[in-house]
């Protein structure tokens, strides 16, 4: 359902001081030019100006800019912007990283702008008039940064109400806009998150008598979402429009190259497909570890036999017998129901492989006849039978029980009630159900085929590579209504929301898997994810406690926490598997399922010492002794225990060996949803990526540079790779050190 169906696209507002009368709402005002709209704002508003703007590409990058380079010049403007997630163009830090850089960017963020502030941010030039506030950093983006006093620690989910608390007065985002029979609307596209709840907010303020704006920016690179996210043209106050100009051409949105997935992450997806079930709820995040789980699920479906020979080798359900007792292996017949606060492409993958079908409806009790399987999506007078049987309809049907069975598509649009008659194709038939010769004309003549307002997936928020906007922006008509971009509010909680009740939603959200990835987990089960034991904040909550907390509200969900087992930090292999943590995301009380690369642990009800063990189990073999010698101590392992042997050799060695086999078979690619990279700079990444582990203390530099005494005389190829990145011709001794330890790397690559 649209919220044009929710809402009069002649919205009232109380004006101030409750005066009886009501004003209609009228439509934005639109401007062409941001100085102007620039303007309008500071004259709504005053000059203390607190903008809210949404998470990632929902930014208005243009009326942002504006707005912050008017309050550069004036000092007599105060601008405090509160946001989330300020996407920038990667940069190197090194030479030889922004050499890499340059081009890549060049070429994948072509006509994409910068955020001004965050330019200003990271020169250290934004001047005191001004800050910035986030609630959510890209992952890594402001460690050892002054941004970590200004940053807000929050649930996504509490997001637009911290937003009114901190003052704003201007919240704004990016829009499409569309105009159909004289009719204007816009979309939220990618961001509904959080302006779903906060305009009704807005407008209540406003009514006593506080200033505020809530302003829109058209980009028609937006792909238009309908459903929720399609609202009338007077929920905006001004709307900045460069189209209205002869010969605009809106700026490209800020696509996410697509990543490579590592042998490891390979092993995690495939393990967390293990525990999907057919007919049930998907939620994952961003990221490889993603990308991997829709890998394998495609798999799961699309090649059945090899995916079950590979879970038998692995010894998947043997060792993990969660697999079998919530899982399931076939392939998906019913399909999956999408609920994710972020739409990632992998959802559209799933959509386009027949996987993501299961369609849920804006009706407890058609949902819920669907969930007992009473119906089908598939309308028949058992439809109606079984709607009646539950006092969904009355026996002789009203007129509200004929729109009721319109909106949902069991009765054809152009069925009419009149006077206790139904009346279509030229028919007019008694509403009495129990009359059987009225229920033959009724099955014949009234009839729809199918259920009407399915949807596949609920999403808050979207951003992906550049071919998931445009598959977004090209899908039909009939695909687009199955794809419903709505309040944060709505996905990540289950309480009542005006768009939908909590028995609604447990009803929608059956059998879910809520998958999120981690940094680092502790043996009592508690998840690290947004920070550092030292305070400093690597990304943000989200919504990862509300969905882990949300599995266990209801009965057959579970909460799945992706992880793998060891990274580097500083040059050191760490253990991501701690005895213990000085920082919790989400608490051991809601430990559930954790899944690394060397299989599944099932923590869910279990005692502390199944616990610590389960998750030892899954934790690289070279870790695991410390572990346990650890929780032997502290005394929550036996002192008997002892690893099992078939979880003894968890080490990188045995992954890739098996990674090796199965790209034989072209199995677990790197890259599966295409690359963003040309071979050369895949190549090149790869050395620097290995470079800049193994130069990360003071005594691998020293061992690189030796190794690079060693080096052979380049060929033809590592020239061509030395030419693209800057080293061909090195001018200082610095430079042709750097050359030698490249080319030592690339020569080592080819072993």
């Amino acid at each position: 359902m649209s919220v044009l169906e929710l809402v009069d696209t002649n919205l009232t507002t109380a004006p101030a001081k409750e005066e009886s009368a009501t004003m209609a709402k009228a439509p934005a005002k639109e401007f062409a030019e941001a100085e102007e709209l620039v303007d309008q704002v500071l004259k709504t508003v005053g000059n203390n100006v607190v903008l809210g703007a949404p998470l990632a590409i929902g930014k208005s990058v243009t009326f942002i800019n504006a707005l912050y380079q008017r309050a550069k010049t004036d000092p007599s403007i105060n601008l405090r912007i509160e946001t989330g997630i300020s996407l920038e163009k990667p940069v190197g830090k090194s030479k030889l990283e922004k050499n890499f850089l340059e081009p890549f960017v060049e070429r994948e963020f072509a006509g994409v702008p910068d955020l001004d502030y965050m330019m200003d941010l990271r020169k250290g030039a934004v001047p005191d008039n001004i800050s910035v506030g986030e609630f959510f950093f890209k992952a890594g983006s402001f460690l050892n940064s002054p941004q970590q006093q200004k940053y807000t620690s929050t649930n996504y989910t509490h997001a637009a109400r911290d937003l009114f608390e901190k003052g704003i007065n201007v919240i704004t985002q990016v829009v499409a806009k569309r105009t159909i029979d004289g009719v204007t609307t816009y979309s939220l596209c990618s961001n509904s998150d959080l302006a779903l709840d906060m305009i009704p907010e807005v407008d209540r303020l406003k009514a006593q008598g506080r200033p505020f704006a809530v302003v829109g920016e058209v980009n028609s690179n937006m792909p238009f979402m309908e459903n929720h996210a399609e609202i009338p043209a007077n929920m905006f106050d001004f709307v900045l429009d460069g189209n209205l100009k002869p010969d605009h051409k809106d700026y490209a949105l800020f696509a996410a190259p697509q990543a490579s997935i590592s042998p490891e992450d390979h092993m995690i997806g495939f393990y967390a497909s293990s525990l999907l079930k057919d007919g049930g709820t998907l939620q994952v995040g961003i990221g490889s570890l993603s990308s991997a789980l829709i890998y394998s699920t495609l798999l799961r479906h699309q090649h059945n036999d090899t995916y079950k020979q590979l879970l038998q080798d692995l010894k998947v359900e043997e060792k993990f017998p969660v697999t079998k007792t919530i899982g399931e292996t076939g392939t998906f017949d019913e399909g999956l129901y999408g609920c994710s606060e972020l739409m990632v492409d992998g959802f559209y993958h799933l959509y386009e492989a027949g996987i993501l079908k299961r369609e849920v409806f804006e009706d407890l009790t058609i949902q819920t006849l669907l969930n007992k399987k009473k119906i089908t999506t598939d309308v028949s007078v058992s439809t109606l039978l079984a709607l009646l049987e539950v006092n969904a309809i009355q026996k002789q049907l009203t007129k509200h029980d004929v729109n009721y069975l319109k909106r949902f598509g069991i009765f054809k649009p152009e069925v009419k009630h009149t006077d206790g008659k139904l009346e279509t194709d030229g028919q007019t038939i008694s509403g009495d159900l129990t009359d059987k010769e009225a229920l033959d004309m009724i099955t014949k003549h009234c009839l729809g085929n199918k259920l009407k307002g399915g949807i596949v997936m609920h999403g808050a928020f979207f951003i992906g590579p550049r071919d998931f906007y445009e598959a977004l922006k090209n899908m039909s008509p009939e695909d687009h209504k199955k794809f419903c971009m709505t309040s944060v509010n709505y996905v990540n909680d289950l309480y009542d929301h005006f768009l939908g009740s909590q028995q609604l939603k447990q009803a929608q959200r059956k059998h879910a898997r809520f998958i999120n990835s981690a940094m680092m987990a502790t043996l009592n089960g508690a998840v690290i994810s947004d920070a550092l034991e030292n305070g400093q904040v690597v990304s943000g909550v989200g919504g990862q406690y509300n969905f882990v907390a949300q599995s266990h509200q209801m009965r057959d969900s579970r909460s799945i926490i992706t992880l793998r087992s060891c990274s580097f930090r500083k040059g050191q292999l760490e253990s991501n598997i701690k005895f213990n943590y000085g920082h919790t995301t989400v608490p051991r009380q809601l430990r559930d399922i954790v899944v690394t690369e060397y299989g599944i642990a099932d923590l869910r009800g279990k005692p502390d010492h199944v616990v610590y063990t389960e998750l030892i189990k899954i934790s690289d073999s070279r870790f695991q002794q410390q572990l346990l010698e650890q929780a032997k101590a502290a005394g929550k392992v036996a002192k008997d225990y002892t690893i099992p042997v078939e979880f003894g050799n968890n080490t990188p060695d045995a992954i890739r060996a098996k990674h090796k086999q199965y790209l034989k078979q072209d199995i677990f690619t790197p890259f599966p949803f295409g690359c963003s990279f040309t071979d050369e700079e895949l190549q090149l990444g790869k050395a620097l990526k290995s470079l800049k582990v193994k130069t990360a203390t003071p005594a691998g530099k020293l061992k690189s540079v030796l190794n690079a005494l060693k080096a052979p005389k380049p060929d033809q190829n590592t020239v061509t790779l030395l030419k693209r990145i800057g080293l061909d011709n090195p001018q200082n001794l610095q430079d042709k050190i750097t050359q030698r330890v490249l080319i030592s790397e690339l020569s080592g690559k080819k072993k």
